[in-house]
C-alpha cells in the first residue's frame, strides 16, 4: 500500500524558521490535517512536497511515496496531485480540455476525461465553457483534472475556503470519497473540515 513519508523536514524564508524538524506519515487512505495561523508554512510544506516550492523558501528534508525517494524529482515526475483553494481552471479551454491537461493520447483521454467528469455528476459537460459553471462544479473539475492524472498522493490546501457551508460539505465528502486509497495532506484553518477528515492532526506554529 503506498505511503507518504514526510522525515525531518525543515523550511525558512528570508532567514526565519517557519519549520523545524517535521516528519509524519500517511497511510494508503488516512487523512493528515495540518492546521496552523497564516504564515506557519503550511502551504509551503505542500509545495515543498510536490516539487513546486517558490525559490524564496529553503528547504530540506526527505519525502517518501511507495517507498520512492521524490524529493529531488522535477513535480511532473513525482506523482503528487494538489487542489487548491482556487479552482485555476484555464479560462481559454473547455471543460473537457481542462481535465485533460497534461494527459496524453487522444483516445484514451477522451474516455478518461468522460468517466471523469460521470463521476463528477458533470456527464456531457465536455465542450462547457468553464465561465458557464457554478463555483461547485469549478471545484469539481479541478480535483478531476488532479485525479485523472492517477497521482499516487493527493495534496489539498484550503481547497473548501470559497464555498458556502451546504457547498463545502457536500464538495469535502465528494473529495474525501474520490480520495480513497491515496495517502492525502489537508490544509485548513476550519476545525470542521479536519473533523470531516477523521484523521491525524498536525498544529503547525512559529518556531523558536
Amino acid at each position: 500500500m503506498t505511503a507518504l513519508v514526510v522525515e525531518d523536514t525543515r523550511l525558512a524564508v528570508a532567514g526565519r524558521r517557519l519549520i523545524d524538524g517535521l516528519s509524519f506519515r500517511v497511510g494508503a487512505s488516512a487523512v493528515l490535517t495540518l492546521m496552523g495561523p497564516s504564515g506557519a508554512g503550511k502551504s509551503a510544506l505542500l509545495a515543498f512536497i510536490a516539487g513546486h516550492l517558490d525559490p524564496a523558501f529553503t528547504a530540506s528534508g526527505r519525502v517518501r511515496l511507495g517507498g520512492r525517494d521524490i524529493a529531488g524529482l522535477p513535480a511532473e515526475r513525482r506523482g503528487v496531485g494538489l487542489l487548491f483553494q482556487d479552482d485555476l481552471l484555464f479560462p481559454h479551454l473547455s471543460v473537457g480540455a481542462n481535465v485533460a491537461f497534461g494527459l496524453r493520447g487522444r483516445s484514451a483521454r477522451r474516455a478518461r476525461v468522460a468517466e471523469a467528469l460521470a463521476q463528477a455528476g458533470l456527464a456531457g459537460f465536455e465542450e462547457r465553457d468553464p465561465a458557464t459553471l457554478s463555483g461547485g462544479q469549478r471545484a469539481r473539475v479541478a480535483l478531476m483534472r488532479s485525479l485523472v492524472a492517477q497521482p499516487q498522493a493527493l495534496l489539498l490546501d484550503e481547497p473548501f475556503g470559497r464555498l458556502d457551508v451546504a457547498l463545502r460539505r457536500d464538495f469535502r465528502r465528494f473529495v474525501f470519497e474520490r480520495a480513497a486509497g491515496l495517502p492525502v495532506v489537508l490544509v485548513t484553518h476550519d476545525p470542521a473540515d479536519a473533523e470531516a477528515a477523521g484523521g491525524a492532526i498536525i498544529q503547525l506554529g512559529p518556531v523558536a
